[in-house]
């Protein structure tokens, strides 16, 4: 069976957005490409430890083993050597991306404290949407009392979307709760 928000993709969206720009083929509707995950992991600069819990935790949010990022480049400020593990991540594609987004949209988003939706511009032009979450707390499948650290992470959710008004229309569609456009003041210019 396939995903709820797939299913959702196929029956509604994609016939909406094929009136809505006039493509001659359903191939040139957007779609989702691709989910990464990024979470990065200061601390363990000193403590290895800290990076084994934030993979478990990345793990339990996607449902898939994530890679271990390193250093690019050397930092002496921060205490930080090139090829040093600093961070995970994981890429999502196919039903777990679905998955996921479902998850994200419909029950993550609405558990934040006072969220009143996404900022429209955090698309960066070529169709893609990024958005960050100050703790991995907001996860029904992270339990409270087991967290010994609370973590951030990044999102990037990639579309074939040429541009940022096709995204913003497909991924309104599928459920990301943007914010609302602000008015414009026609009278208010003197």
């Amino acid at each position: 069976m396939a995903p709820r928000l797939q299913e959702k993709y196929l029956s509604e969206v994609r016939p909406k957005l094929q009136e809505r720009f006039n493509y001659k083929n359903p191939m040139q509707v957007p779609k989702l490409e691709k989910v990464v995950i990024n979470m990065s992991v200061g601390e363990a600069i000193q403590t290895s430890k800290a990076l084994d819990a934030a993979v478990a935790e990345l793990t339990t949010i996607s449902g898939q083993k994530p890679i271990i990022t390193k250093a690019k480049k050397s930092i002496a400020a921060f205490k930080l050597r090139e090829g040093m593990n600093i961070g995970t991540k994981v890429t999502l594609r196919g039903e777990r991306m679905y998955m996921f987004l479902d998850k994200l949209f419909n029950i993550v988003l609405p558990r934040i404290r006072d969220f009143r939706g996404l900022n429209r511009k955090s698309f960066d032009g070529r169709g893609n949407y990024s958005l960050g979450l100050r703790e991995q707390l907001v996860f029904p499948e992270i339990n409270f009392d087991k967290v010994d650290k609370a973590r951030g992470m990044d999102i990037v959710i990639v579309t074939t979307a040429r541009n940022d008004e096709e995204a913003t229309e497909f991924l309104t569609h599928m459920g990301l709760p943007l914010q609302k456009p602000a008015a414009t003041a026609a009278g208010a210019t003197r």
